[in-house]
């Protein structure tokens, strides 16, 4: 008999939690989530339990609103500091200037008090 080797979690349900923690990370609700992309609340919680998949219309909102790219919804989260540092430069990508500097500056002076 061959075993079967672990297999990742389906495509829905990763996808599903990766829309629930970017959700979460900007604190809004799925209704919140629902307006921005213009769908129904029950569609995000479909979408967030892995019962449903989203249209590649819809996975390309999702995207935009979460500021994240496909790739980055359809991933399991990674703790390496190379993946956090995209996550963190993609957060920076929508702010001023001045506003990146001030969170750069911030979070330099966290990690040199953390050392």
């Amino acid at each position: 008999m061959v075993k079967k080797k672990a297999t990742s979690k389906p495509l829905a349900e990763l996808l599903g939690v990766r829309i629930a923690e970017l959700r979460k990370s900007r604190q809004w609700t799925q209704a919140q989530l629902a307006e921005r992309i213009e769908v129904e609340p029950e569609t995000i919680s479909r979408f967030e339990r892995g019962a449903t998949v989203p249209s590649l219309h819809t996975l390309e909102k999702l995207a935009q609103v979460l500021r994240a790219s496909i790739g980055e919804l359809l991933v399991e989260s990674s703790t390496a500091p190379d993946d956090q540092a995209t996550r963190i430069s993609a957060w920076l990508s929508d702010l001023t200037p001045n506003d990146r500097a001030l969170v750069t500056d911030v979070v330099k002076r966290l990690c040199d008090r953390l050392r």
